[in-house]
């Protein structure tokens, strides 16, 4: 990068890590610490909310996921509002009013120990994983930029966040976020706008939109009935509605956000910012993946986005053949931009036509050499789509641009890490350290053993970075993680306020059904969104019958 851009990254960064610790208050005492003496206004609450899920993921991985498939992976979202509704007349007062640290607490009141237990040790692992895959995404860029390996920015990526996480209160972390998200929202509309200048004088953004349609990546909507279908209406609507209750309901990183609101009415408002702005802002997203597919169409793309891997393949004993390859993806693009500049003069069937056929030859070429990469480097899940957006950024924005996007990308890691590490770090604490091994010591001590806790999960998210790097979509990664377990922990909060017959054994036993169930199911290939829905009712039927079985609940 121009040394302007590192300029860029180091102020801003600093800056914003010296504000947000600026503004902690309370640190040492173990509400101040955990949930800001439950201070914090609904609009910050509601925007702390979305930063926490808006990590570096979905500055990478959707920006890649809106370039390969256009904007079908926005139907994932179409749950989340009425999602967002539900949860604010059911769960939220339950937890707001029980006055609790964590969510799971309140499975010890209704059911028994080791309901709460066994359900908040769910969450870390679930978390802990996810963790990871936050970490590993800008560790993807970062490895572009300093030509590095993933393992080694993986951990120059965790370790800050690790520090920051020890120091900081959730109350720094909640303002961090807060300006991070202005951050986040201003460079990717800056980045759209010169996408569209940065297409040809000839081709303006309606032209644009004609060739995505073309391809079918502006369809946003798709009614087929297919459970082994990722993204379509109905699994967004049902099976996203589930897994949106779930991590916004059950899971920690996002409960705690809307337990330091100010009030219950607060708490409430705080979830609705999601419900009315997450979609436009997943929309932008991948309008931008969208706009960077359209951008290539008239600027060569590379072969292969990773240059890495391109080189290791060029210097393989299959370097014949991937020239071979280069050349016919040369000749490809060509005809691709010849083909769309057809369209975009006279759009005739003709030329719609003799343009699918040139995208889909270089899609084809393409696939060809990410077959070598996978027969070369043995990495069976590497995924092109993950670099798409780092290799625009570092070769086509301008300067101070790129040190804007990178700032975006890295505090957007920096800080979801932090929000997560600080979740994880206060279930350890509440849930098990300070339930079983030191149930009365002061709050000094307390905060000492979080701190530890968060130093523990911080490396083990790293090292689960290294392993998430290789698995493929990063957007589909988090959310293939999550979908094992959030049905699961949803299910048993629903069995605790829907059956009031539901006892602890039947509520443990219902847990490890649905994590059994769900394993089960996603081994014939089931999409994951359906899983969450799998989880709910496998957690709920089995411990309404096995609550009927071992008799009521106790008093």
């Amino acid at each position: 990068m121009h040394p302007v851009d590192w300029a860029i990254l180091a102020g801003v960064i600093g800056w914003i890590v010296w504000d947000g610790v600026r503004r902690t208050q309370g640190r040492d005492q173990l509400e101040g610490y955990f949930l800001a003496h439950r201070s914090i206004p609904w609009w910050a609450a509601g925007l702390s909310v979305m930063a926490t899920q808006l990590s570096a993921i979905t500055m990478i991985g959707t920006t890649g996921q809106g370039y390969a498939d256009g904007m079908r992976f926005v139907q994932f979202y179409y749950g989340l509002p009425l999602a967002m509704v539900i949860l604010s007349v059911t769960l939220v007062p339950f937890f707001y009013r029980a006055k609790v640290y964590t969510a799971y607490e309140y499975l010890e009141r209704r059911f028994d120990a080791k309901t709460r237990s066994l359900t908040s040790f769910l969450f870390l692992l679930s978390r802990g994983l996810s963790c990871g895959v936050i970490i590993s995404a800008p560790a993807v860029v970062m490895s572009i930029i300093l030509g590095l390996d993933v393992t080694a920015t993986a951990f120059i990526i965790g370790v800050p966040a690790i520090i920051y996480t020890v120091f900081g209160g959730v109350q720094a972390v909640t303002w961090t976020d807060v300006k991070i998200m202005a951050l986040i929202i201003g460079g990717l509309l800056a980045t759209a706008i010169l996408l569209v200048f940065g297409h040809p004088d000839n081709v303006g953004f309606n032209d644009a939109m004609h060739l995505a349609g073309i391809t079918n990546r502006l369809e946003a909507f798709d009614f087929k009935w297919d459970p082994k279908e990722t993204y379509t209406f109905w699994s967004g609507l049902v099976g996203g509605l589930f897994l949106a209750m779930g991590y916004f309901g059950a899971d920690q990183s996002q409960v705690q956000r809307y337990l330091t609101a100010r009030s219950l009415h607060e708490a409430k408002h705080s979830l609705l910012v999601s419900a009315y702005w997450k979609i436009p802002l997943q929309v932008l997203v991948l309008l931008v993946g969208v706009l960077v597919y359209t951008f290539y169409v008239f600027t060569p793309p590379p072969l292969l986005f990773n240059a890495v891997h391109a080189e290791r393949v060029a210097q393989s004993s299959r370097a014949d053949d991937y020239a071979a390859l280069q050349q016919r993806f040369d000749q490809a693009v060509t005809a691709r931009r010849n083909a769309a500049q057809l369209v975009t003069s006279t759009d005739t069937a003709e030329s719609q036509a003799s343009y699918l056929a040139a995208d889909a030859e270089m899609k084809a070429i393409r696939g060809e050499a990410i077959a070598l990469v996978k027969q070369v480097s043995g990495d069976r899940n590497y995924n092109d789509a993950n670099y798409v957006f780092p290799t625009f950024i570092t070769h086509h924005l301008p300067v101070g641009l790129i040190g804007l996007m990178m700032v975006a990308i890295i505090l957007a890691a920096t800080d979801s890490i932090a929000a997560e590490l600080n979740s994880l770090s206060t279930a350890t604490v509440i849930d098990f350290y300070k339930r079983y091994a030191r149930p009365e010591a002061p709050d000094a001590h307390y905060l000492t053993v979080s701190k530890w806790a968060t130093a523990f999960w911080g490396l083990f998210a790293s090292l689960i970075a290294i392993w998430a790097s290789e698995l493929g979509s990063l957007i589909e990664v988090v959310n293939r993680f999550g979908s094992y377990f959030y049905g699961s922990i949803l299910g048993v909060f629903f069995l605790a306020i829907f059956w009031k017959r539901a006892n602890g054994t039947g509520a443990s036993v219902g847990v490890l059904a649905g994590v059994a169930i769900v394993t089960l199911v996603a081994g014939y290939g089931v999409a994951y969104l359906w899983l969450n829905v799998v989880g709910v009712i496998g957690v709920f039927v089995t411990g309404v019958i096995v609550s009927e079985l071992t008799g009521p609940r106790r008093a």
